[in-house]
């Protein structure tokens, strides 16, 4: 069951604090059965030491239970997932080492949205870490904020449906971004029409998220329809040819949700360095403490106010993970 090669003892007090954050900050009420396999985990050497012999990268838990999951392991069955890990070991890693958390989930829309109404005229949209362009195509959607105010793509009611709540001081977008141009960059884009890919991003949606199934397929049917293009490449190798693409008559945005946490501090930095050096507006919405840009948040963090929405480095929002909640910074 453990890979661990080498003479490299793992720190399993860091990783077994990792799991609990992802109890307390982000299950907590949100996937109450994904909490319950954090809290075992973090607390059962028995189930942390073989994760920890994963590489480090591949140490995430929503990673590491959606590829349970994968596997036939039930959701909160602490003893599922023990027994997932005592006789299937090998299959399970084999997975996590060959997939990743690349859902990009469509409500992160109205992160953007905030940032794109503060902006002036036509707009290129590129996206880095875009996965399958879920989040490339703000405009297609439907929104509905606080119950109330709706906002509809230019041609109707759109197939897919975003229910945002707004907290006091954030108004909902009047009209929809006049995006004339748009594309993505990904070190492996995802294909939304193949069934496999599909099935697995299905499986990154939390179980008890049964609405963000539907809306994943419903996005993934309306990406595929509008022919979004999505390059592989590296954003420092290849982002500078990507956006020679896009129109100079239109402003060139760059956005990112929750990719930046994927690399190190040092790259971050070069990747916000590099966006700059383009000279278009960068929109973020990465996890606190993510965006090297980005001014501290001295608020409370609480599981709606865990992500940042940023404008060039300014913040104009708070939000949970998923984009559905938004509040001022």
């Amino acid at each position: 069951m453990n890979d661990t090669t080498g003479t490299h003892r793992p720190d399993l007090s860091a990783l077994a604090e990792r799991y609990r954050d992802f109890a307390v900050h982000q299950a907590a009420t949100s996937s109450p059965t994904l909490r319950r396999w954090a809290e075992a985990v973090a607390a059962d050497p028995v189930l942390i030491a073989p994760l920890a012999s994963l590489p480090p990268g591949k140490q995430q838990p929503n990673l590491v239970f959606a590829a349970a999951r994968w596997h036939g392991a039930r959701p909160g069955d602490v003893d599922s997932l023990r027994e997932l890990f005592a006789t299937r070991w090998d299959a399970f890693a084999a997975t996590v080492r060959s997939r990743a958390t690349q859902t990009n989930e469509p409500a992160r829309c109205a992160a953007i949205l905030l940032g794109l109404r503060q902006l002036r005229g036509q707009v290129a949209l590129l996206e880095i870490g875009a996965s399958a362009g879920l989040c490339l195509i703000p405009d297609r959607y439907s929104y509905s904020f606080n119950s109330e105010a709706r906002l509809e793509p230019p041609s109707g009611n759109g197939p897919v449906a975003l229910d945002i709540s707004l907290g006091h001081g954030l108004l909902p977008p009047a009209v929809m971004p006049h995006i004339v141009w748009r594309a993505g960059l990904d070190l492996h884009p995802l294909d939304p029409a193949d069934p496999d890919t599909l099935a697995w991003l299905h499986t990154l949606v939390w179980p008890e998220h049964e609405a963000r199934r539907a809306r994943l397929t419903a996005a993934a049917t309306l990406v595929t329809e509008e022919g979004v293009r999505v390059t592989a490449g590296d954003l420092t190798t290849d982002l500078t040819r990507v956006a020679a693409d896009a129109p100079r008559d239109a402003t060139l945005v760059v956005t990112h949700s929750a990719t930046l946490a994927y690399l190190d501090e040092p790259a971050r930095r070069t990747a916000v360095e590099h966006i700059g050096r383009l000279g278009a507006h960068r929109i973020s919405f990465e996890a606190r403490g993510v965006d090297p840009s980005v001014p501290r948040i001295d608020t409370p963090a609480t599981p709606d106010t865990l992500f940042v929405a940023a404008l060039d480095g300014v913040p104009y929002a708070l939000g949970d993970g998923h984009g559905t909640v938004l509040t001022r910074p």
